[in-house]
Parts: C-alpha cells; structure tokens; sequence
C-alpha cells in the first residue's frame, strides 16, 4: 500500500515555494529582511517587538531571517546574514533569551534565508513543561519507548528498556503496565538532550535543573482492564499532547481506536509514533492510519514525518490545519528517534499567554491528583493549578469532606519538579505542604483546594449535577438507573443516571 500525504501543510520555510504566507500579526512568528547595525531607537524597538513575539508564545518565538514582511524570501548574503543573527542574538541576550538556527534555506547567487528559534524562559518558571500522555493498545511498545528516550540507551529487542518504567513487580512479570508512570526528557538551550545518560549519576531533580525546557511524559496502561486509570490520567493531569503508539506489523486495535476517541473528544492535540519498524515494513499500519484518521468524525491530516524540515512544518501548523504527525521508528536500532526527540523540542505548550493570563485571574482551583506523608513534614498533596496563583503562606480552603464542606488550611511550602518553589500559577503541577497547626482533615483524591472565602460565599460540594453527554460507544442504550464512572478532572466517582431531559428512549452511540 502507498500512503497518500498532505500537501496542505504550509510550513513556516517551504523549500519548494519562493513565496510565504503574509506575516501573521498575532502569534509568535516574525519575518526580517535584515537585521544590520541598527540605530539605538530601532535596536530598542525590535527588543520590545521580540519581547511581544515570545509572549504570544509563551517563550518561544520563531524568526525568519531574509524574509519580507510580504513573504517573499529575498534572502542573504553570507556577510549580511552572520551581522544579522549577530544583531539578533543581542536582542536574545537583552531579555536572557537564547537562540538556535533550526535550518537555513540556499537560494540563487550565494544567498539563503535562516529560520531561527528564539526561547525565553518566564521570570516565573525554572523551565518550559509540556505534558506529553503516551497511550496506546498493549504490546505496542509504549513503556520501552519513553525508556529509550528518558534513558539514552537502545533496547535489546527483548523489552530491557521498559525495566526503567516500570513501577510494581507483577509489572515486570508480565511486561504490562497498570498505574501512571511519569519520566522527564529535557533539553538545553541548544536543543541538546538532557537524560540520564548525560551523567550516569543525573537524577531527576538535576535533570530539572539544567534543562530549559521540560518535556513530562504519562506512561498509560494499554490493557483494556486498566482503562479506567489511563481515561483519569487523560482527565486530571490534563496534557498539553498525546502520543498514540501502533505497533508495526499488527492490526490497529479496539484499544487502540478507543484511546484515539478519547483523545479526539478531548481536543487533545496527537501524534501517532509507529514501532517495531526494524522488524516488519509499516505500509500496512499506515494504510490503515490513513483510513481511520481520514473518516468521517476526525478527518485529520496524516503526515508521514521522513526529515527535519517535516517536523518543523508539522508542528507550526498542527492545531491549525488539522495535521497528524506520523513518526516510523525502531527502539532497537534507534531509526527515526532523532526526528521524535527533535519534534518534543519544538514542542510548544499546549495554552497561550493570553489564556494563561486569564486564567491567572480567576480564582484559585488545584485539583487534588496524589497524597504523600513525608518524615517531618506531614501531609503533603499534588495535583494541577487549574486556576489562579498560590504562593507560600496564603489561606486556602480544601475539601469538600463527606458533609459538603471545606476546611481553611494554610499553605507552607511549592515544590515543582522535585525543587522548592515560592509560587505555581494556572496550568502548573506542583506539590504542596501545609502548616503542622492545620487541623487537617481526612484527604482523598478529587479533593480540590479553594480561596479562603468569606462565610456568605463559601463552597459546598454536591451529590447531584446535570452533564450534556455524548456516547462514544456503548453496545446498548442507556436509561435512567444507569451506572457508571464519572471522570471530572481529578475526581473519579461512581455515579448513577436519575434522569435524562427530553429523551423517552435512552440515548445511544453518537
């Protein structure tokens, strides 16, 4: 079979067109013709315009070196395109940005255009953090998978790498996992991989501490009796992205297509990575790909990921045009790795500045995921800040208990990533402590922490609410008395339908 593949991406440098899209006026995408000696006013303008452009992207910004505002790629000469990635590399330093030349582009008469990232990290943050789920049907490879990539050594064929992730010995026994695995890959200011290969003595917290940019990965159980815990992991620790992983050489799977539904009804941008490539050809998994994905309910855009400048336009226009990015790789011979690892690092946040200011605004929410009890400090919870800003020593209000209500308790200490903290803003995963003197009530998971309100607005918890659902799939119709688990963020509870509004019935699969 021959996959057919997009040529609706537009990416941001097409090596085969002469012309680009006009400059956008939004976004964090910015063309110059040149950049050569600028006078002081105009040097201080194109700070404040860069300073603009990584806001909209939330610390990262792309510029496109010889390119017209128009589009049109004019290009450079030699001496004229090293003066101005000079000039662009002081306007980085000025606002403690870095810069990394992605590709360059010859054209006629010894000129070429370069396309340059640009990374901030914010005044607030150690690092830039994408959360990145792996999901997919069992045997698909996904544990080994993020073992090669978090450990920097090729698999033996016989599932060695997967050892890393895995977090109970039946696992191990069986080579399945069953509970939420999490592993971080990291990456320098230079694009360089940061993991535990880097220093045979690197853990996690130094991992952390030497990247800019962060990349946390969901190691999800594929096996059908352990969905329940891979849909509250795609709930409540709400990643940025998804990786779908299909095994070369076998059938797409039930499992596989429900978990890629899931995804699909939580509009959660997804990639697909192909594995077991050095064993069996993958033309069949991808024809099959290609006609799943293009069906009437996701009519998405395969593309086949075969070099860099693929992943560069795969990620520029993915939210835009609809475009799923196919990776063929092999865990073994360690084929099309460079290409992942290079997507993950231009990789950007799933939320933009301005709703990440938004939701800075609104009152505080963090959602209750685990609870730990650590010798000599005590309770300790985390979870997502779904909402909001809480630093160290602010009243919060945690609940609700089993009569509806919420308890005031003061926060002591913020971890983020393995280190103290003195703040974590909307969006962010953290852990908290809280003062010995809190009377501290009996915790759960789904719990949520609120703002200490006043007595007239305090929140209470309810047995009942009304939804608006649709049925992915359910083999018969479902009426009132109906039980089920609720997935809502972090809270998973069982619960049971007592009425359906204006259906007599039940209601069936979508």
């Amino acid at each position: 079979h021959t996959l057919q593949y997009s040529s609706s991406c537009s990416p941001v440098i097409d090596f085969d067109l002469d012309i680009l899209p006009p400059e956008p006026q939004l976004g964090n995408i910015e063309y110059k013709l040149k950049l050569i000696n600028p006078s002081k006013q105009r040097f201080e303008h194109l700070v404040t315009q860069m300073k603009w452009r990584l806001r909209e992207g939330n610390g990262e910004a792309i510029y496109e070196i010889g390119v017209s505002d128009s589009g049109q790629l004019h290009g450079l000469s030699d001496a004229d395109m090293t003066c101005s990635l000079h000039t662009l590399n002081q306007m980085a330093r000025k606002l403690d940005a870095s810069t990394s030349v992605l590709r360059r582009k010859a054209l006629s008469a010894g000129r070429s255009v370069v396309e340059v990232l640009v990374r901030k990290i914010p005044d607030d943050q150690h690092n830039i953090e994408v959360r990145v789920a792996v999901l997919g049907g069992a045997d698909a490879g996904k544990s080994t998978l993020l073992g090669v990539l978090t450990q920097g050594e090729f698999d033996n064929g016989r599932g060695r790498a997967r050892l890393n992730m895995f977090r109970h010995m039946h696992e191990i026994q069986t080579g399945r996992t069953s509970c939420i695995s999490h592993e971080t890959l990291g990456f320098d200011q230079q694009g360089n991989v940061i993991n535990y290969k880097y220093n045979e003595m690197m853990t996690a917290e130094e991992i952390s501490d030497r990247s800019t940019k962060l990349v946390t990965f969901m190691d999800l159980a594929g096996h059908r009796r352990y969905l329940k815990t891979t849909v509250q992991a795609l709930s409540g620790y709400s990643p940025h992205h998804a990786i779908l992983v299909v095994g070369s050489g076998s059938t797409i799977s039930n499992m596989t297509q429900e978990h890629l539904a899931i995804v699909h009804a939580l509009d959660m941008p997804f990639s697909i990575v192909v594995t077991k490539c050095d064993l069996i050809p993958p033309d069949d998994v991808l024809f099959e790909l290609k006609t799943l994905l293009t069906a009437v309910g996701y009519r998405k855009v395969p593309y086949l990921i075969a070099n860099e400048d693929d992943v560069l336009n795969a990620n520029a226009h993915q939210n835009v045009e609809q475009i799923v990015p196919i990776f063929c790789v092999s865990n073994v011979t360690g084929d099309g790795l460079d290409l992942l690892t290079k997507y993950l690092y231009v990789l950007s946040p799933g939320i933009s500045n301005s709703e990440k200011e938004r939701l800075e605004q609104e009152p505080i929410e963090f959602q209750i995921d685990e609870i730990f009890k650590v010798a000599e400090v005590g309770l300790v919870v985390g979870g997502l800040l779904c909402k909001g800003v809480i630093t160290e020593n602010v009243p919060v209000r945690i609940g609700p208990q089993l009569d509806g209500t919420f308890l005031p308790v003061t926060v002591q200490t913020i971890h983020r990533n393995k280190a103290p903290c003195r703040v974590v803003r909307a969006g962010q995963s953290a852990s908290l402590s809280f003062y010995p003197g809190d009377d501290m009530p009996p915790l759960r998971r789904g719990m949520v922490i609120l703002p200490d309100y006043e007595e007239e607005d305090t929140a209470y918890g309810s047995y009942f609410f009304q939804a608006r659902v649709s049925v992915l799939f359910h083999a018969t119709s479902i009426y009132e008395g109906f039980q089920t688990t609720m997935h809502i963020g972090s809270i998973r509870q069982t619960a049971v339908i007592v009425g359906i509004m204006g259906q007599t019935d039940g209601i069936r699969t979508v």
